[in-house]
């Protein structure tokens, strides 16, 4: 059973830094796809920043320059740098785990706002 666990969500304000980070347990984590979308109030919910197994990266052009994602293969983890935080990066931040079938997981979220 696939298991994502996110934390480092919180309150900061404008300007400011967060990192998450998304534990991943029950796969093979190396193959899969990481990745991290978010979710704000009355919206779909939308990419950030995904990471290849061969860690080829794909970013939303909103967060460009500002986001980095990053994978620690051997702790199972996948993280979201998030500098230079704007009020519009308010949302609910979810971790993906995309299995090479196209078959994925989801966790839970955890909560990011940024105060203007």
């Amino acid at each position: 059973q696939v298991q994502l666990v996110e934390s480092g969500g919180g309150l900061v304000q404008a300007g400011g830094s967060l990192r998450l980070s998304c534990a991943a347990s029950g796969s093979r984590f190396s193959i899969n796809t990481m990745g991290w979308y978010r979710q704000a109030p009355g919206k779909q919910r939308e990419l950030v920043a995904t990471m290849t197994s061969g860690r080829h990266t794909n970013y939303a052009d909103s967060v460009k320059g500002r986001f980095t994602i990053s994978r620690d293969n051997a702790k199972n983890t996948v993280y979201l740098q998030m500098n230079s935080l704007k009020p519009e990066d308010t949302a609910v931040y979810y971790c993906q785990l995309k299995f090479p079938s196209g078959y994925d997981y989801w966790g839970q979220g955890t909560q990011v706002t940024v105060s203007s």
